[in-house]
């Protein structure tokens, strides 16, 4: 989104879908909709909703919830119509007491200078927003224009104070905030401190910080109870083993947020090939105070299984340069391959752990190595021998 405004040159694609990562070269089947959008937004559609009253009984969430052109035109028949009610309770005031007749002598109008609807409803534009030309005013010889005087200022105030209210809560809203906060296009999972886990990528484009900045995580599959009852959006929390080694995380920096996939991972018993044929989602939710507003924000995104890349990990950013911390985002979802086991975190521990993986494949390796070596020596030997031979039958002839 910035980079489609020209913030942020085209080849860095610094949004939240922008990292330039492989995709998979396999075709994936058709799965199921995501429950959260790469870009947070829920899809989610509220349908047969019978209490609409609802909403009105908090009228000023609904207005800030509005769209801007809906917002726009409320702010603007507002006035109008208050204008013109109270434009209309002036020219009644007017008429009543007989102001509409200019006479002259000794006569005391309630509203000075009223001689029409259109001079009654500029007055009322003139109470209203305290202008005040000076032509126009009320006197002390009606007792209901005075009181219309004070109502019609208190209404003013009133719908000053929400509307201007809500434009600000629109303009100041959380989710703006969000729009600087990123994550790495693709999730991977690697073998990090001999621990086989599932890692994303969070970053911060702006240099005011996020404060007391908390990072969580759940996965959205279908399941199902031991009773038979089908959960579809079954959410289940996983916890992390974040950088800082506390809940909340310091984002100066883009950070690698770890989760362990130990035995109270919903990821324990899946393997790579399981990751590809099931449908799972992870949803990571990052939430902060801004510090320059105080304003509580929040950004999401979600991982599905063909976004989840197996046996890879991110690249380093962040380099030292001239006595600082230069922080290079051309790098920031970039992975690349790292040897990973492809059975489950479960069957790992059942067969020794990661440990025990690394013995194997270092025999393995050591193994082939002294196959080598016996192939190369075996086939110098045949060669020397052929070489002996040959020099043997010359010899022979020569004689």
């Amino acid at each position: 989104m910035l980079s489609r405004k020209g913030l942020i040159p085209e080849d860095y694609l610094l949004t939240r879908l922008a990292e330039d990562v492989q995709q998979p070269k396999f075709k994936t089947k058709p799965r199921k909709a995501r429950f959260v959008a790469k870009n947070g937004a829920c899809n989610v559609a509220h349908t047969n909703i019978r209490e609409q009253g609802r909403f009105l009984q908090d009228v000023f969430t609904t207005l800030v919830d509005l769209k801007w052109l809906h917002t726009l035109i409320i702010f603007t028949m507002s006035f109008l119509c208050s204008w013109l009610l109270f434009g209309m309770i002036w020219w009644l005031i007017a008429f009543a007491h007989g102001d509409l007749d200019r006479r002259a002598g000794d006569f005391v109008p309630c509203v000075t200078d009223i001689h029409s609807f259109s001079s009654a409803f500029l007055f009322s534009i003139e109470v209203q927003v305290t202008i005040g030309f000076g032509a126009r005013m009320v006197t002390e010889e009606c007792v209901s224009a005075i009181v219309v005087l004070i109502m019609q200022n208190i209404v003013g105030l009133v719908i000053n104070a929400i509307m201007l209210g809500c434009i600000f809560m629109k303009t100041a809203q959380a989710h703006r905030r969000a729009e600087t906060l990123i994550f790495s296009k693709h999730a991977v999972i690697s073998v990090r401190n001999n621990k086989l886990c599932f890692m994303v990528r969070i970053g911060d484009l702006r240099k005011s910080m996020i404060i007391s900045a908390t990072v969580r995580m759940q996965v959205v599959k279908r399941t199902t109870t031991e009773e038979g009852e089908v959960v579809p959006l079954d959410q289940i929390d996983i916890q992390m083993d974040n950088p800082v080694g506390i809940n909340g995380v310091f984002l100066v920096s883009p950070l690698i947020i770890c989760h362990v996939i130990d035995k109270d991972s919903p990821l324990y018993a899946m393997s790579a090939v399981d990751l590809q044929h099931n449908d799972v989602e992870v949803i990571v939710v990052l939430e902060g105070v801004v510090e320059t507003t105080g304003i509580t924000t929040q950004a999401r995104t979600s991982y599905v299984s063909d976004e989840i890349l197996w046996g890879q990990r991110f690249v380093p950013t962040v380099s030292e340069e001239d006595g600082m911390y230069a922080v290079d985002y051309s790098k920031f979802g970039n992975t690349q391959k790292v040897p990973t086991p492809c059975c489950s975190a479960k069957k790992l521990d059942e067969a020794g752990g990661i440990a025990r993986f690394k013995v194997t494949e270092g025999v393995t390796l050591r193994t082939s190595v002294r196959r080598r070596i016996s192939d190369r020596s075996s086939m110098m030997q045949v060669s020397l021998g052929s070489t002996r031979l040959n020099s043997l039958t010359k010899t022979m002839k020569c004689a």
